[in-house]
């Protein structure tokens, strides 16, 4: 996590001693990412391409999870981690690193890591993926300790464990059966898949923010999602929303999601995003940054972070739009999904030089204006460059 703007804490005015230690939680498979940028186009069949710029970094649902923990929101994940050198540098990088809780995680004896190849070029980017589904969880025992399931690869990792895997003997909740009680958690939304999960944490008050990703089905029926009902919040791109709701229009996907669930936000691409909050009929449009992309990988999961910080902060609905399309630009100017998800001290960057540069439209700068309340009067210049971590260096 960011440690360049120390102290910034969203939710710090909201805060109580009885609320959950959790923010946000959220579960999904999580990848190995290697990122190729600097590519001059898609890679020709019979060639050999070579790229001028390369990472690596933890992916999959660790791109959002990496975002959230970067705002500065308590997160908390469950996921497989293969017992690979690959699945080992994911846990460090997002427990060590992120300061991300894992204890509702575990390591998978014999499993090895998903692994995803990304390659960015035109503002696009081509992924191969390899992997294997996580077996299902072990049987929980009567102590509440999952047989064969580990931490880090040393210990049960669902009976009170510390975060390097270090029994403490407390009894402690085990996922899927019992989700921590969270301020918000996320959902992957699939066409036919409900996932008991979801309901339990709904029941138990948190902010459950719907993401979903293509219908492979062909179907496109709200009513096959049947986690939809327990979401506070939908948001699919403008493809999708449109699909869904059988509407030619973006704007007009989103009002007629907004029948269906008491937030739809519609992504719009280079165009920005759009709003409707289905109680107060209020809707909120903010148009994109344009940035110069070297990698668009997880701006979408970036995003949704933004905009759930946001909401749990309970900033005014074009305020969480705004938010959460500049952490997204942000985010594709730096390669790599879990890599480029910016922090505070990025953002106090970005706020900082913006107000400087020549002919500034004024309107668009009182878009952000609400920053001034969240960041320090100074801040690191802009660009801020974070270490680029790679697998095999030895301390």
């Amino acid at each position: 996590m960011s440690t360049d703007t120390p102290g910034i804490d969203p939710l710090e005015a909201l805060r109580a001693p009885r609320d959950p230690a959790c923010d946000v939680f959220l579960t999904g498979p999580v990848f190995l990412d290697i990122i190729f940028t600097g590519l001059d186009s898609a890679p020709v069949r019979g060639t050999e391409s070579w790229a001028r710029g390369m990472g690596s970094s933890p992916g999959g649902v660790a791109n959002m999870a990496t975002a959230l923990a970067r705002l500065g929101l308590h997160t908390s994940l469950a996921a497989a981690f293969g017992d690979d050198h690959y699945g080992e540098y994911c846990w460090d990088a997002l427990e060590q690193g992120e300061g991300i809780d894992l204890s509702m995680s575990h390591t998978v004896p014999g499993w090895h890591s998903p692994v995803t190849v990304s390659m960015a070029y035109e503002g696009e980017r081509t992924m191969v993926s390899h992997g294997h589904e996580a077996p299902a969880p072990a049987p929980v025992d009567g102590t509440g300790s999952r047989a064969g399931a580990t931490g880090t690869g040393t210990s049960t990792g669902t009976t009170g464990t510390t975060g390097n895997g270090t029994s403490t003997g407390a009894a402690a909740p085990v996922f899927p059966q019992c989700p921590p009680r969270a301020r918000a958690a996320i959902a992957s939304l699939a066409p036919g898949r409900s996932e008991p999960w979801v309901a339990t944490a709904a029941r138990d008050g948190a902010l459950v923010f719907g993401d979903v990703g293509w219908d492979e089905t062909g179907r496109w029926d709200l009513d096959a999602l049947p986690d939809l009902a327990h979401c506070e919040a939908f948001l699919p791109n403008a493809e999708e929303a449109m699909r869904y709701t059988r509407t030619d229009c973006p704007r007009a996907a989103a009002h007629a999601l907004a029948e269906r669930v008491p937030l739809a936000v519609v992504t719009l691409g280079a165009e920005g995003a759009y709003a409707v909050d289905g109680r107060t009929g209020t809707a909120a449009a903010v148009p994109a940054i344009e940035v110069e992309a070297l990698d668009p990988t997880g701006a979408g999961d970036v995003f949704v972070a933004g905009f759930v910080t946001g909401t749990l902060a309970d900033w005014p609905l074009a305020d969480r739009l705004a938010f959460a399309g500049l952490t997204a630009a942000l985010s594709v100017q730096e390669f790599g999904g879990s890599l480029s998800a910016p922090g505070w001290a990025e953002i106090a960057a970005w706020w900082q030089l913006i107000r400087t540069c020549d002919r500034q439209d004024p309107a668009a700068l009182e878009r952000y204006a609400f920053l001034d309340d969240l960041l320090p009067a100074t801040a690191r210049a802009w660009p801020l460059r974070r270490a680029v971590p790679t697998i095999g260096f030895r301390q």
